[in-house]
């Protein structure tokens, strides 16, 4: 077994979609980033990445490159996976932490949980996604943007 973790962090940024987990959320600013912005995709790809001890997001899907300008995180996602496949190993499950003022994600979790099961190609009963705030404290506390921790078991 082969245990990882990942974080990831963006501030909001009016005129952009806010997409956590693969779903749209409305009603809130979107995060500024080089790709979708999918900052909790990304703290699950840097998780798996660990964990197989393949590097990080940036050395696989740098922000420097324009080939990954505005790109699915998602599809990432799906790209790590398949990856962390063909090093040998199987996902055993996916835990994230979700900390932020806005939104809320209880109305989203279970479509959360899903789009990143279908991603990993994995089942939604090994994939948890809480949401939790700063309770004000720092800049995430202050509402400015979201960040995520995530805990990925390999097998």
């Amino acid at each position: 077994m082969r245990i990882g973790t990942g974080y990831d962090s963006h501030v909001f940024e009016d005129g952009r979609r806010l997409v956590l987990g693969g779903v749209e959320i409305p009603d809130c600013p979107g995060l500024k980033a080089h790709s979708d912005g999918d900052v909790l995709a990304h703290a699950v790809i840097d998780a798996l990445f660990g964990a197989a001890a393949l590097g990080d997001i940036g050395g696989h899907f740098p922000d420097s490159s324009p080939q990954w300008k505005g790109a699915d995180s998602m599809r990432l996602l799906r790209a790590a996976a398949a990856e962390v496949a063909a090093a040998g190993y199987s996902i055993g499950n996916v835990d994230a932490t979700v900390v932020c003022e806005r939104p809320r994600l209880a109305p989203y979790r279970e479509d959360i949980r899903k789009s990143l099961a279908d991603a990993m190609g994995i089942d939604v009963g090994r994939v948890s996604v809480k949401g939790k705030t700063n309770e004000r404290m720092d800049d995430v506390g202050a509402g400015l943007g979201i960040a995520v921790h995530a805990a990925v078991l390999l097998d």
